[in-house]
């Protein structure tokens, strides 16, 4: 798979990091397997680190439904989660999703780095545990 989690214990944050070809596919997997990370490590936030993404071959349709779906997190009014998108394609698709879930989803946030995601979040300095 082209997905990785992995978790701070001390901030509680739950980090997905995506390599490769990102699908539609994927991406659904990846947020079956966020629920489960999610609720087994309590987390309090999220990352989305897609720097290493090769190619999006995810479709608008699936951005623009993705807001409508059950959310990864429990409360999206108190976890917040930051979509790391440092190229211009991915981030015109993680702005869509943004704009597309501001009432459903109102604690998203898309940033262009790891230190901004970081900033965004309050922390310094995370170490995250790869989760099997």
């Amino acid at each position: 798979m082209g997905f990785r989690f992995e978790f701070d214990p001390v901030n509680k944050i739950l980090l997905v990091r995506f390599e490769g070809r990102h699908t539609d596919e994927s991406l659904a997997q990846a947020t079956q397997a966020a629920r489960k990370h999610w609720a087994a490590t309590d987390a309090r936030a999220g990352i989305a680190d897609y720097s290493s993404v090769t190619e999006f071959a995810v479709s608008a349709e699936l951005v623009r439904n993705l807001p409508r779906q059950e959310p990864p997190m429990p409360d999206v009014t108190k976890n917040p989660l930051v979509l790391v998108m440092p190229t211009p394609a991915g981030y015109g698709l993680a702005r869509m999703y943004q704009i597309m879930g501001d009432r459903t989803l109102p604690s998203v946030n898309v940033v262009r780095t790891m230190d901004e995601a970081f900033a965004t979040l309050g922390v310094q300095s995370p170490r995250f545990e790869l989760l099997e």
